[in-house]
């Protein structure tokens, strides 16, 4: 028997951790379709907003990738450098060739190609134009000469320095020679355009931070009533600012996909030029596109920082809103 007046008590169980975690994906999704139907619900604006954001975001990516195609060129380039080894004269050609083989068994060397003595002779007699007092000589006074190619792996000025060096230590070798100066030309306006690439996205990527924050910090003003009402409440900070935070995000991927799509029609455009352009060389040089490594990373750069700007804005801004 319940006494009179009594009243029953329900049994409230306790939330399992998977329904709140359920609760918390869902409010989640929510929010952030609710954030993306707002930018949807203000076509221009966003747009608007978006471009500026994909405009940021395409330049140094587009001049990363540029200065990517550059490294691959420059590595054709000293795929294509040879040192050249004058042999002393007391080697013949048969320990040149010797030699030669030594060379290509050494994994530092890619190729070796044996220019023997009368050969040289012969090379020399056609381009100098002293043919006549060449015949003069009882004795050809021209050595033989190795080409040798560095292995792809060295793909810097040091590296090949110090090959060279080595190989001019050998007793076969009377002088060996290489010209280093335009390959340390070649990488250190390489390393100048790199470290001004790098210094324009990071200025760039400050200009996305405070366009969202900017953006951000307008939403938050128009919506300062609503924000007050729901700390009366007893709305907490996190559940406030979250959808301002997914507004920033949604923000920061709609300006990487512009980013991708004007990093890619303009790299289309070039694609035809600079395969003619390489064809005039004797080249298949092809311009490289975004791949999917590149387009992973601007997407995951410009969320990073659309929710950074956001994040922000609306923690400074969410500090000093009370309810009156």
């Amino acid at each position: 028997m319940r006494p009179q007046g009594a009243t029953a008590r329900t049994y409230q169980p306790t939330p399992t951790l998977t329904k709140r975690l359920r609760a918390w994906g869902l409010h989640h999704f929510q929010v952030c379709m609710q954030s993306l139907g707002q930018l949807v619900r203000s076509p221009f604006a966003s747009l608007m907003t978006a471009a500026v954001i994909g405009i940021s975001l395409a330049l140094p990516t587009g001049m990363f990738l540029l200065l990517e195609n550059a490294q691959r060129i420059s590595l054709g380039l000293d795929g294509a450098i040879q040192l050249v080894l004058f042999l002393k004269l007391n080697v013949d050609d048969k320990d040149a060739e010797a030699l030669a083989q030594q060379f290509r068994a050494d994994p530092d060397i890619g190729k070796v190609t044996v220019i023997k003595r009368e050969e040289a002779l012969a090379e020399y007699r056609e381009l100098s134009g002293f043919a006549d007092a060449l015949q003069a000589l009882d004795e050809n006074p021209l050595p033989a000469v190795l080409m040798v190619e560095p292995a792809t792996r060295f793909t810097n000025a040091d590296a090949t320095e110090a090959l060279l060096t080595r190989l001019a230590k050998l007793p076969q070798v009377d002088i060996a020679e290489f010209d280093l100066e335009w390959v340390r030309r070649l990488q250190a306006i390489i390393a100048l355009v790199k470290r001004a690439v790098q210094l324009l996205a990071a200025v760039l990527g400050l200009a996305v931070l405070l366009i969202v924050g900017n953006t951000i910090r307008l939403a938050i003003h128009n919506r300062r009533d609503e924000i007050e009402i729901a700390k009366l409440f007893g709305a907490t900070n996190a559940f406030i600012r979250r959808p301002f935070l997914y507004t920033g995000l949604w923000y920061g991927l709609s300006g990487s996909l512009i980013a991708w799509a004007v990093v890619g029609v303009s790299f289309w455009l070039l694609a035809g030029p600079a395969r003619e352009l390489a064809g005039l060389y004797h080249s298949d040089f092809e311009l490289l596109a975004l791949s999917g490594g590149w387009i992973l990373a601007l997407l995951a750069s410009g969320a990073f920082l659309g929710l950074g700007g956001a994040w922000v804005a609306v923690t400074r801004h969410l500090q000093v809103i009370e309810p009156r």
